[in-house]
C-alpha cells in the first residue's frame, strides 16, 4: 500500500503487506482522534442499528466498527466487516477474539454477500482510494434489503487547512501526498452515488476533524523528500517549510484539519 517513492498510501486496490505495522499504528492515532469519535458516534446513532440485524463495516480496517457493531446487534445478530487486506484482517480478528463478528476478505466492488442480505452498511474514508466508487455504491445498494440503511463517511481534501508554512509548498506537499488518492474531493460525491444509487438520503453531517501536528510530521518530512525529488519544491523551501512547522510545534501555532462528511441513506 505504498507508491513507488514509498509514501504510505491506502488505495484499496494496491493492498500490500510492508507496511502493515504502519498503516495499523495511522489507524489507530485516527481512531483516537476526538473529530473522528464524534463523527463515528453521530454516524451509529443515525444508522440506528437494532438488536437482531445484520451490520456492515465496508472496509473495516482494525475491526473498530466492527466491535461496536456486534455490541449493538446483539447474540441474535450479525457484525460483518469487508476488506481486501489478508493482513488487515488478521488484526481485527485477533483484536475482536471474543467478539461474535465476522471478517471476510473482500472488494468492494464485489461484496461477497447475498442480495437484500444486510440491514445497515457503514463505509468510512474508504471512497477516496476507490477507482470506481458508482460500482461500489452499486454493490452497496444490491446487499441492502428494502429499508435497510447506509451511511458513507469520507474525507474532502480540498477542506484541508496546513499552518504554518508558505502557501505554494504547502499546495505542492499536498499534491504529492494526494498522489495516491483517485478520488480526494470523495466527500462532495457522497449525496450523489447513493442517488445515483437508486437510494434516498435521510441525513448529512459534518465534522471538521483537527490533528495534533506530532502526528503529521514524519509524513511531512517524508512528503517534503519526495517532492524534492519530484522536482516540485526545492531543498531551500523544503529546509523553510520544515523549520516552519517545528516552530509552530514549539510555539504552539499550529493547525492541521480536513473536513468529513456523512450521508445516511436507506433503500426504498
Amino acid at each position: 500500500m505504498s507508491d513507488q517513492r514509498g509514501v504510505p498510501s491506502f488505495h484499496i486496490d494496491q493492498v500490500d503487506h510492508p507496511e502493515q505495522d504502519l498503516i495499523v499504528r495511522i489507524l489507530d492515532d485516527q481512531a483516537a482522534l476526538p473529530g473522528v469519535v464524534r463523527m463515528r458516534e453521530w454516524a451509529r446513532a443515525a444508522l440506528a442499528v437494532r438488536p437482531g440485524e445484520t451490520a456492515l463495516d465496508l472496509g473495516s480496517g482494525t475491526g473498530t466498527e466492527v466491535v461496536e457493531l456486534a455490541a449493538l446487534v446483539g447474540e441474535a445478530g450479525r457484525a460483518i466487516g469487508i476488506d481486501p487486506n489478508p493482513a488487515m484482517l488478521a488484526v481485527a480478528r485477533e483484536r475482536a477474539m471474543n467478539v461474535k463478528a465476522e471478517f471476510i476478505e473482500g472488494s468492494a466492488y464485489d461484496l461477497p454477500l447475498p442480495d437484500a442480505s444486510v440491514d445497515a452498511v457503514r463505509c468510512e474514508r474508504v471512497y477516496q482510494h476507490l477507482d470506481d466508487p458508482a460500482k461500489a455504491t452499486a454493490e452497496i445498494a444490491r446487499v441492502l434489503r428494502p429499508g435497510g440503511r447506509v451511511v458513507l463517511i469520507d474525507s474532502d481534501w480540498s477542506t484541508a487547512i496546513f499552518h504554518p508554512g508558505d502557501p505554494e509548498v504547502i499546495a505542492a506537499l499536498q499534491q504529492r501526498m494526494e498522489a495516491n488518492s483517485p478520488n480526494r474531493n470523495s466527500g462532495r460525491h457522497l449525496r450523489g452515488r447513493l442517488v445515483q444509487a437508486g437510494l434516498l438520503i435521510d441525513d448529512i453531517g459534518s465534522e471538521a476533524v483537527i490533528w495534533e501536528l506530532e502526528s503529521m510530521l514524519a509524513m511531512w518530512a517524508v512528503a517534503s523528500e519526495r517532492a524534492v525529488a519530484d522536482g516540485m519544491i526545492t531543498p531551500a523551501q523544503r529546509d523553510r517549510i520544515l523549520a516552519d512547522i517545528e516552530h509552530g510545534a514549539e510555539t504552539g501555532d499550529h493547525h492541521f484539519s480536513v473536513t468529513m462528511f456523512a450521508v445516511v441513506a436507506h433503500k426504498p
